[in-house]
C-alpha cells in the first residue's frame, strides 16, 4: 500500500517547498472536518496524468463515508473532467452532480491546493446530504466556519504559514468552539466551549461580549499568563495558549478566518486539561521525589565511602588497608549510579555516562603513580534501568581492576578496551587488555582477586545468577587477555 511520501515522490515537477505545504496541510486539516461534519480527501495526478487519492481525512464528529482506507486509489476517469474543472477554477468548485455512496447521496465540493505559484491538487470535501436535514444552531455554526476554512485553501491562507503551537494537549473543535467576530466579540460559542469557561470560574454570558475581557478579568495577581493569549483571545494568530486559573486551566488554540479582502474573525477551540494539568504535576512531584530520593542515597553512600577511607588511613595492617580501600571502592561504584539516577526522572540511567566515568576512576585508583594506563570503549549499553546498572557497574569495574592490577603489573604502559553490543535485553560485553596475558589475569577459568576473592564472587555471582550468562577467559590473539560476557539484562526484559 502506498504512503503520503511515496506517492508524492511520483511528481517529480514538485519540490521541497511543495511537498512541505502539503504535508502541512494534511497535518492540520483535521480541524476542517470536524466543523463541516464531512470526510476529506486530497489528490493529486501521478505520473500518468491519472488523480490518486494522495490521503484522506475521516471527521470525528461524524460517522465517516470512507470506512475503507482508499489511500492510493485512482479515481475513475470519468470524473477527471470535473476534476480539471476544479483545478483550474478560481476558489471552491461544487460538484453539479449529488453521487450515490451506498444508501446515501454525496455532494462533493473541491478546493484546488494552491502554494508557490503552483496548484499541487484538490481537497474534496464529500457531505452525506442526510445529515444537513435537522441542523440546529450548533450545527450551522460549526459548519459554516468549517467552509470558511475550506474556502482558504485555494487563496493559500490555509494552511497557517506563521502558526505556533506549543501545548502538547490541543484542543480539538468537538472539545468546544467560539466563533468571533473581527473585532474579537463572541458572536457564539458551543455548550461545551461554555463549559470550558464556567470551570475557570466565568459566570458572565460569553456571547456579545469581548473574549480578551472575559479572559483577563478571569485572572488573578498571582496567576501564569501565556506571552501568547492576548493573541488567542483576540483571535489575531494562528497560536495556541492557556488559560489557568482558579484552580483549573483551559487550553485555547486560535484558527483566524480570511477572506478575499483580509482578517474576517476567527475560532478559538477550547479544551479543559485540568485533570490533565493535576495528574502532570502529581507525575512531577513523584519525579522529584524519586530524584531526591537517589540523591540522599548517593550522598549517604560517599559518607560510607568517606568513613572507610578514614578508617584505612588509621589502621597499621596492609593487608586491612587494601581490603577496606577495595570496599571504598565497591561503595563509590553503588554511589555513582545513584547520581546518575538522580538526574533522571525516572528509574533509568544513561549507562554510558555513568561506566565511563566509573572505569577511569577504577583504571585511576588501580594504576601504581609511574603506570600510564587507557581505557577506550567502542558500541554503547544504552540507557539501562537500575536493577540491571548497579551490579553490572560491579562487574565491570571489578574486571578492569583485575586488568590493571594483574595484566599491568610491572609495566608502565597499557590499554584496555570496552566492546559493547546489545540486541534488546541481551547484552554482549568484551573487555580486552594487552597486558601480559591470560596466566596473570585467570585462574581456574575465573578472576585472579586482589585480596579475599570477593571481587571474583560478584563477578561470577552476579553474570551468571543474577544476569544468567557466563564468563569466558580467552587469551587475545595480539598478546593480553579477552574477557567476553553474555548476558541477558531482567529489568529489561521484563519491558519488552
Amino acid at each position: 500500500m502506498a504512503d503520503f511520501s511515496q506517492i508524492l515522490a511520483t511528481r517529480p515537477d514538485f519540490d521541497d517547498r511543495d511537498r512541505e505545504w502539503l504535508h502541512h496541510l494534511v497535518a492540520d486539516w483535521q480541524v476542517v472536518a470536524d466543523l463541516s461534519f464531512a470526510d476529506l480527501l486530497l489528490l493529486i495526478k501521478n505520473g500518468e496524468g491519472r488523480y490518486v487519492v494522495a490521503e484522506q481525512c475521516r471527521p470525528s464528529t461524524m460517522v465517516t463515508l470512507r470506512a475503507d482506507d482508499i489511500v492510493g486509489k485512482v479515481v475513475p476517469e470519468d470524473q477527471t473532467a470535473e476534476l480539471d474543472a476544479a483545478m483550474e477554477g478560481e476558489g471552491v468548485y461544487r460538484s453539479s452532480v449529488l453521487r450515490d455512496f451506498g444508501s446515501v447521496s454525496v455532494c462533493s465540493v473541491y478546493a484546488p491546493v494552491r502554494a508557490n505559484g503552483k496548484t499541487l491538487g484538490l481537497v474534496v470535501r464529500e457531505t452525506n446530504m442526510t445529515t444537513r436535514e435537522s441542523n440546529g444552531r450548533y450545527e450551522t455554526e460549526s459548519i459554516n466556519a468549517g467552509k470558511q476554512l475550506f474556502k482558504m485553501i485555494p487563496r493559500g491562507q490555509f494552511p497557517y504559514t506563521d502558526a505556533v503551537m506549543s501545548q502538547r494537549h490541543i484542543a480539538r473543535m468537538s472539545d468546544g468552539f467560539i466563533i468571533l467576530t473581527v473585532d474579537g466579540i463572541v458572536r457564539y460559542a458551543s455548550p461545551n466551549a461554555i463549559s470550558c469557561f464556567r470551570r475557570i470560574g466565568l459566570l458572565a454570558t460569553m456571547r456579545g461580549h469581548y473574549l480578551s475581557e472575559l479572559g483577563v478579568n478571569l485572572l488573578h495577581t498571582d496567576d501564569p499568563v501565556d506571552d501568547q493569549l492576548p493573541l488567542v483571545l483576540s483571535g489575531k494568530a494562528a497560536v495556541d495558549s492557556e488559560i489557568c486559573t482558579n484552580h483549573s486551566a483551559v487550553s485555547l488554540r486560535s484558527l483566524p478566518l480570511h477572506d478575499e479582502n483580509g482578517r474576517m474573525g476567527a475560532i478559538v477551540l477550547c479544551r479543559d486539561v485540568t485533570e490533565l494539568r493535576r495528574r502532570e504535576k502529581e507525575l512531577q512531584t513523584k519525579d522529584a521525589t524519586i530524584s531526591e530520593i537517589h540523591h540522599r542515597v548517593k550522598n549517604n553512600l560517599q559518607a560510607v565511602s568517606a568513613l572507610l577511607r578514614l578508617q584505612a588511613r588509621k589502621t597499621k595492617s596492609e593487608e586491612v588497608k587494601n581490603e577496606l580501600k577495595e570496599a571504598q571502592r565497591r561503595v563509590q561504584t553503588i554511589a555513582m549510579v545513584h547520581e546518575g539516577l538522580s538526574q533522571t526522572a525516572d528509574e533509568v540511567v544513561d549507562f554510558d555516562k555513568v561506566i565511563s566515568k566509573l572505569l577511569r576512576m577504577a583504571v585511576d585508583l588501580a594504576t601504581m603513580r609511574d603506570q600510564h594506563i587507557n581505557i577506550s570503549f567502542l558500541g554503547k549499553f544504552g540507557m539501562m534501568p537500575a536493577q540491571d546498572a548497579t551490579p553490572l557497574s560491579l562487574v565491570l569495574t571489578e574486571l578492569i581492576t583485575n586488568c590493571v592490577e594483574h595484566g599491568f603489573e610491572g609495566r608502565q604502559e597499557g590499554h584496555i578496551t570496552v566492546s559493547v553490543g546489545r540486541s534488546g535485553a541481551n547484552l554482549n560485553v568484551v573487555v580486552e587488555d594487552d597486558g601480559v596475558g591470560l596466566d596473570s589475569e585467570a585462574h581456574g577459568g575465573m578472576a585472579r582477586s586482589s585480596g579475599s576473592g570477593l571481587g571474583t564472587q560478584i563477578i561470577n555471582t552476579f553474570v551468571t545468577n543474577d544476569f544468567g550468562g557466563s564468563v569466558q577467559w580467552q587469551a587475545r590473539r595480539e598478546g593480553g587477555t579477552r574477557v567476553v560476557l553474555d548476558m541477558t539484562l531482567r529489568a529489561a526484559q521484563s519491558q519488552m
